[in-house]
């Protein structure tokens, strides 16, 4: 059947935290069929927002795709709170990428990068999506990128 989702985690030295619990009145994922939509997921790591700031003020594109990254983990770990196992993935639908963005920054879609390299190697071609990335004039919490998901499951 070929490497699982959760070996090519570790091949990546990436452990999937727990998922974040919703921090206002909503869910963190909500199934319909097929379909799994996580609530949006922020930079956290370690259980704290690890990447706060606007792209092109306060921080650079590597900062940004290193943020998109961390918000891609996050929506793993939802997937695997929802579903139990990530082989249940049929594949990765579309991102929505919220980028933080100084008025003049138009990179947008270099952020994003860093969520869809990351997805892409971690569950192959079940990766293949389409998204959009999009700049915001502000995030809760001052996080610098935001991103939501659309999965379909078994």
């Amino acid at each position: 059947m070929g490497e699982t989702i959760e070996k090519r985690l570790g091949d990546l030295g990436i452990t999937l935290p727990a998922a974040a619990a919703p921090a206002a009145n909503y869910v963190p994922y909500v199934r319909s069929g097929n379909l799994l939509f996580p609530s949006g997921q922020l930079p956290i790591k370690d259980g704290k927002l690890a990447i706060t700031g606007l792209l092109g003020r306060d921080l650079d594109v590597a900062a940004g795709q290193e943020a998109a990254k961390l918000c891609a983990i996050n929506i793993l770990a939802q997937a695997k709170a929802a579903l139990g196992d990530l082989e249940k993935i049929r594949r990765l639908v579309k991102i929505n990428i919220y980028v933080a963005s100084a008025p003049d920054f138009t990179e947008q879609h270099l952020v994003g990068n860093g969520a869809s390299d990351f997805l892409a190697a971690v569950l192959g071609e079940r990766g293949k999506h389409a998204r959009v990335a999009v700049g915001m004039a502000a995030l809760p919490l001052n996080a610098a990128v935001e991103i939501e998901s659309v999965l379909e499951v078994d």
